[in-house]
């Protein structure tokens, strides 16, 4: 019988449901949901099948365990007794991060400090030494401590799952992938639906259609930090890799089409579907909005500018009324417009079927879904 791993993903504010269908594909079970985050049990193939699929998670996170804690003496004695040499071999680095919200112990390098000490300490009496070298694997711990409540976690991921490893470059405002890909997902986008972006950016909206439709996993062009654990067979990671590009959907009928007034974003987003890999299925040209002419079927997806940073407020207001004079959303041209402007729907000159709240990075947005 294989051991049972209690993770933790991390995701976007309001992306809980679209993750949530995501792990439970992948084969996760007993999902707990809370604000930001999802914990669920699998094994421990389960970190590089997560890691490798997941296209709305942050982070793919083990979690070790959870306690009370209100003094340091609580927080060492916690962690002290988690079982951390299941995943930290005797050479591997173990830096600390953390945070904590509502509770008393609120010094984040206090709490830094005490961790690592119970870390040590725990260590020491399992390997039998005093002195760690830390020139193997890095494997981080994270603390998060909530209402007084301490949970620690080992993250697998390294660097943000949201660095796919196809966007070399981007503009001065990109969406964040694992934002971008569960818009995708509430776009209903399908392995034959047709998507255009008419404000494309760097690409990243029309890069993640194309992954959807296609079933491309969103982590094969990247690597992992626990990749290199020696408590992860390093067979698995390999394995799942072999399978996830077996999964891909090549036949699938997809395509894309992304536009931009300005030459620079177009010529971004030609060079990023190109690291991408889905270059054949999309075309890319430099196209005013006001020229957008939706045919019947295509779904339409994109991120305007907010009027913070890019454009003035007043202007982009002007350029909201021009995209809701060329869109026409409707039931076969459905739209779906991600925006931090509260009045958009106003300038736009139409109301949404159905907004969802989102945070584009700390920016609170609605994706306004146009279908009827």
């Amino acid at each position: 019988m294989s051991e049972t791993i209690r993770y933790c993903c991390p995701c976007h504010f309001g992306l809980e449901s679209v993750l949530s269908f995501e792990i439970k594909r992948i084969g996760g079970e007993n999902l707990t949901v809370t604000d930001g985050r999802i914990s669920f049990d699998g094994d421990i193939r389960m970190a590089a099948k997560a890691n490798i699929c997941l296209a709305t998670a942050e982070r793919v996170l083990i979690e070790l365990g959870s306690f009370h804690a209100d003094s340091f003496e609580e927080l060492f004695q916690g962690v002290k007794g988690l079982p951390l040499e299941r995943y930290i071999s005797r050479l591997d680095a173990f830096p600390v991060k953390g945070h904590s919200l509502k509770s008393k112990l609120y010094s984040i390098p206090d709490c830094q400090s005490i961790v690592k000490k119970a870390a040590v300490e725990r260590l020491k009496s399992v390997y039998g030494i005093s002195i760690f070298e830390e020139t193997g694997a890095v494997c981080r711990i994270q603390f998060n401590i909530l209402k007084d409540v301490a949970t620690i976690y080992l993250d697998t991921s390294g660097e943000g799952l949201h660095k796919r490893g196809y966007r070399r470059s981007s503009n001065d405002a990109p969406i964040k992938e694992t934002l971008a890909a569960g818009i995708i997902d509430l776009a209903h986008v399908r392995g034959d639906s047709v998507v255009a972006d008419p404000m494309c950016g760097s690409g990243t909206l029309i890069i993640e259609a194309a992954y959807k439709a296609l079933r491309i996993a969103p982590g094969l062009k990247r690597g992992f930090v626990a990749e290199q654990w020696e408590s992860i067979p390093k067979a698995q990671w390999s394995e799942e890799r072999e399978a996830a590009r077996e999964a891909i959907a090549k036949e699938n009928r997809f395509r894309g089409i992304a536009s931009d007034i300005d030459s620079f974003a177009a010529d971004l987003t030609a060079r990023n579907v190109k690291f991408a890999g889905v270059a054949p299925r999309i075309t890319v040209s430099r196209t005013d909005i006001c020229e957008y002419k939706p045919q019947p079927g295509v779904i339409t997806v994109c991120n305007p500018p907010y009027g913070e940073r890019m454009l003035e407020l007043k202007q982009a207001e002007e350029l909201y009324k021009k995209m809701g004079q060329a869109l026409h959303p409707s039931k076969d041209n459905p739209c779906y417009i991600i925006c931090a402007h509260e009045e958009f729907e106003k300038f736009f000159g139409k109301k949404a079927d159905k907004k969802r709240k989102l945070y584009n990075g700390m920016l609170k947005c609605q994706l306004y879904m146009y279908y009827n």
